[in-house]
This record gives structure tokens, sequence and C-alpha cells, in this order.
């Protein structure tokens, strides 16, 4: 059963400004995992943008939870390239909270503009 969806979308060249302007902001939105591709170099920031969507995406599939932290909500990527959602902390709390046990996730960018959207269904994993 679906409890709720979030979808978010983000101009990609005002994101590249922000983390321009901000040279720690990358550190405090994203995890490790997530500022690098498989082979260790930066990610775009057509990429960093769409993952900050879906982000984005999360806190409103959970309704804005107050004290949700950027790093409990991971974007990974399979062998495949396809990206996943893993949560944990206060994410997970707020998730399992409201009955969610199960996450999808849809990332795209295109002229400009970077989207998420995620799924929230209830279960387990």
């Amino acid at each position: 059963m679906i409890v709720s969806v979030g979808i978010d979308v983000v101009l990609v060249e005002r994101f590249a400004r922000a983390l321009d302007r901000t040279p720690l902001l990358a550190d405090r939105l994203f995890t490790e995992a997530e500022r690098l591709t498989r082979s260790g170099s930066p990610r775009s920031a057509e990429s960093l943008a769409a993952r900050f969507a879906a982000k984005e995406a999360v806190a409103k599939a959970l309704g804005a939870p107050m004290g949700m932290r950027w790093h409990d909500c991971e974007i990974v990527t399979d062998p495949d390239g396809r990206p996943w959602l893993t949560v944990s902390g206060t994410v997970a709390a707020a998730a399992t909270e409201r009955g969610i046990g199960r996450w999808h996730l849809s990332l795209s960018h295109d002229g400009g503009i970077a989207s998420a959207m995620v799924v929230a269904e209830a279960g387990s994993k």
C-alpha cells in the first residue's frame, strides 16, 4: 500500500551556484558516497541536483518532519546504475512512525532541471 508520494525539481544552474558560493554545502547535504561516482570522480552538478531533489522529495513524502538530517537520507547506486534510497537515523524514525517500510525512487535531469520522485510504501523492506 502506498503511504505517500513526494516530488521535487531543482534548477541545476542555481544549485551549482549555491555549491560554488558555499564550499561546505556539498559536505552538509551529501555523504561522501553521494558526492563521488563509482570511479571516485566528483559527480556533476546535474547529478547532485537530482540527489538533492530526491532528499527534498523524501522530506515532502514524510510531511517535512522537524530535525531531519540530510545524511540520514542517502541515494546510492547499484552496480547497474539504478539509484536506490537508504534511510537511517532521523529519516528512518520518521518513516517508521508513519508505517513506511519501503521506498521507490526515480531521478532525472535534462534541460537545466533536475527532478526526483519518491513513493513511500507501507510494510517491510
